[in-house]
């Protein structure tokens, strides 16, 4: 038997997207950049779901997940590629993957992570211009299927609460609140 789910808030935000690209044209980035926000602001942790910040850069929930539990980590620095950042910058670009990484063992106990950085538009960066490592627990048997069969993903925790999980793991093993 066929079920539909019905995911509206993925096409009103496609179509925001669409709208902007006309509007900005190709060379503007069509979305705000949400990570140097974030960064610039501390005292907003909460509402925009960092879960762990370093003197240089930030882990921070995916608002729009592929799975339960995605990060994002970056630099405060925006800076578009890899290669823009200074070998130590780098270096601590990657601390961050691993402390990602460590959240997201503790946190989730995923079967698997895929650990990716898409760089620019053609790669599928939705944020070109501030380059962001995304960190994604993967499950046997997980449901990421449905985004390509029904253009919606099944994610089945609050993001709120999975930001409190990460910050009080993060508070924990690295001493540091956000």
């Amino acid at each position: 038997m066929h079920q539909d789910l019905w995911a509206p808030w993925r096409m009103a935000y496609l179509r925001e997207l669409e709208k902007r690209r006309t509007e900005l044209g190709d060379d503007v980035p069509v979305l705000n950049d949400f990570i140097r926000h974030a960064w610039e602001n501390p005292e907003l942790d909460r509402s925009t779901y960092v879960v762990h910040r370093s003197e240089v850069g930030l882990i921070m929930l995916n608002r729009f997940p592929y799975s339960n539990g995605h990060l994002l980590v970056a630099l405060g620095e925006a800076r578009p590629r890899l290669l823009d950042h200074a070998p130590e910058e780098q270096a601590a670009l990657w601390r961050l993957v691993s402390i990602g990484v460590d959240l997201v063992e503790r946190g989730f106990e995923p079967h698997g992570v895929n650990i990716g950085v898409n760089q620019g538009d053609a790669a599928g960066a939705g944020l070109p211009q501030h380059l962001h490592v995304h960190i994604v627990p993967r499950w046997s048997g997980d449901v990421n299927f449905m985004s390509a069969v029904g253009n919606v993903r099944v994610i089945p925790d609050d993001l709120g609460e999975v930001a409190g999980r990460y910050r009080d793991l993060a508070r924990e093993r690295y001493g540091h609140e956000s």
